[in-house]
């Protein structure tokens, strides 16, 4: 769906380049949500094959633990079976979560889970959450022309850096997203016409307020599937807070045969690729090919935002809390797309920072990168930074022309000097 709105960005630019295409194209939600969803069903239908070509039994049953080695699964009609196992891996993943305390909110709103299955648009939309997946959703939902409001109560894309987040949240008002900020909602009402009223409150002034919208999207943050699995029964102690699993280095539970990967765990990235690392190496394990554990440090990981973020290592506010400031450098440029030039796009926001250590030879403790093909170019450097580069090193590496990534290789002001950096072309 990220694509689908990109892909209207694209013909908007089309004329630029001698497309003469018309001003107003329509998008069909239902044509792209059908091929998506059947995208989504044949990887479903993948992973069953490959299960059963590699002769794993695949039993599709509702489990929860009767003791530390047994395991009792309930189908749909309400049949039971019991499993046994020398080691079990939870891996359960997690829900959006609803806010349990305001008025409508489970009865009218949806959340990510449901807005992929949707059959029919969802027409003016009203998001409510200022994570990764509120901004994602909001960003698309903008991009296919459709009337989307984001309302957060405090700051946006909370754990990631905070000066690269103004910019996306930037990015995203100018190009149509309306923000309410330090807003929180109090009541979700279903008028006779269909539509939803929603009161929220702001928290600076104390004032009350009301809008109307067809959608109410909670992305208010994420549960893990973790409470209806009797982990008392087996002795699995989890983290009163947040229910998320206690696990050690090798994702063990305190039950030692008991493990738990992704979403269920606790302190894990909440990122498919690393439950999916963490899984294949503690299957090595078990079966005695290695003794490889998974390494969190370093984690590449992207947002996507209309203009995608895309950053590894450490915020420019965590290594100074953990180096200290006169300890950082920080290396930054705005710079201008090739694709933005011709089509006449704004480049304001795109933006790169280097966040490195000041002492020679500056070892690089975060790379955050604002602008298109975010994810492809953080992956790139990822592995850099994962075997220590320094900023001496990614200097020496030639860039290749015209391309967005080797704006990267050419950072030469510092935060510290107080110099304007002057906007790059990859042209």
């Amino acid at each position: 769906m990220h694509q689908a709105a990109l892909l209207g960005d694209r013909i908007r630019d089309a004329p630029h380049y001698g497309w003469e295409v018309p001003q107003q194209v329509p998008h069909d939600w239902r044509k792209m949500a059908e091929a998506v969803q059947n995208h989504v069903k044949s990887l479903n239908w993948g992973h069953r094959v490959q299960l059963q070509d590699r002769k794993v039994k695949y039993f599709n049953i509702k489990a929860s633990f009767v003791n530390e080695h047994v395991v009792c699964g309930v189908t749909k009609g309400g049949k039971e079976t019991l499993l046994s196992a020398e080691h079990i891996v939870i891996a359960t993943g997690g829900r959006p979560r609803y806010p349990t305390n305001i008025e409508g909110a489970l009865e009218h709103g949806i959340t990510s889970d449901d807005i992929f299955w949707l059959k029919e648009s969802p027409g003016k939309t009203l998001v409510v959450g200022a994570s990764y997946v509120a901004l994602e959703c909001a960003g698309f939902l903008t991009g296919l022309s459709l009337d989307t409001t984001v309302m957060m109560r405090s700051i946006p894309l909370r754990g990631f850096d905070q000066q690269m987040s103004s910019l996306v949240t930037e990015h995203m008002a100018s190009h149509g997203t309306q923000f309410l900020r330090g807003c929180t909602p109090s009541r979700v009402k279903k008028l006779p016409d269909g539509q939803l009223q929603v009161t929220w409150k702001d928290l600076a002034s104390g004032r009350e307020d009301m809008g109307t919208f067809d959608t109410v999207l909670w992305a208010i943050g994420r549960v893990p599937e973790t409470r209806s699995l009797n982990l008392e029964k087996a002795g699995v102690n989890t983290n009163p807070n947040t229910h998320k699993i206690l696990v050690d280095a090798q994702e063990a539970t305190s039950v030692p045969h008991i493990y738990a990967i992704g979403d269920a765990a606790e302190g894990r990235p909440e990122l498919t690729p690393t439950a999916t690392m963490a899984g294949r190496l503690l299957a090595q394990r078990l079966c005695g090919q290695s003794s490889d554990l998974m390494d969190y440090d370093n984690v590449p990981t992207t947002v996507f935002t209309p203009l995608e973020y895309g950053c590894v290592g450490l915020s420019e506010e965590e290594a100074v809390a953990r180096h200290g400031e006169e300890h950082v450098e920080v290396y930054h440029a705005f710079y201008k797309p090739l694709e933005f030039t011709v089509a006449e796009r704004d480049s304001s926001q795109c933006y790169i920072k280097m966040v490195c250590l000041r002492e020679p030879p500056q070892l690089v403790l975060g790379l955050h990168f604002l602008g298109p093909n975010a994810g492809e170019v953080t992956q790139g450097f990822a592995l850099g930074i994962k075997c220590g580069a320094s900023y001496t090193q990614v200097m020496r590496t030639v860039g290749i022309h015209p391309t967005c990534a080797e704006e990267v290789a050419k950072l030469r002001i510092t935060k510290r000097s107080g110099l304007e950096p002057t906007v790059t072309g990859c042209g």
